[in-house]
């Protein structure tokens, strides 16, 4: 089966930086997307930034509230997709949840994506 671990959340001052991992494993099809989505307690759940997994000439793109913190980047060797974090703001806090489409054509909703993992906090303190 497909599955996404997520990893690397954690409590982090206002401007600080953190990297979150997704590793992915169970056979998904070659360039796939994988999306970085945060959920905040009361919120819908937001888009943070997606790449085209095995891609390799595709680049990250992004929220425009999270354009320029953040980077989304990979690593096929390992099948794993890093959201590296950066200048963290107090609202960057939630549960960031990394997830599997089955093409490429997956775009920033949730309804491109068809695996999920189970999330990593991230807390920012103000």
């Amino acid at each position: 089966q497909v599955q996404l671990v997520e990893s690397g959340g954690g409590l982090v001052q206002a401007g600080d930086s953190l990297r979150l991992s997704c590793a992915v494993s169970g056979g998904v099809p070659d360039d796939y997307v994988v999306a970085w989505f945060r959920e905040d307690s009361g919120k819908q759940r937001e888009f943070v930034g997606g790449i085209v997994a095995r891609w390799n000439s595709r680049s990250g793109f992004y929220a425009d509230s999270v354009q320029g913190r953040f980077t989304i980047s990979r690593d096929n060797a390992k099948n794993t997709v890093y959201l590296q974090m950066t200048n963290l703001r107090p609202e960057d806090t939630a549960v960031y949840v990394c997830a599997a489409s089955l093409t490429r054509v997956a775009g920033r909703t949730p309804t491109g994506y068809y695996y999920w993992g189970q999330g990593t906090q991230v807390t920012v303190a103000s």
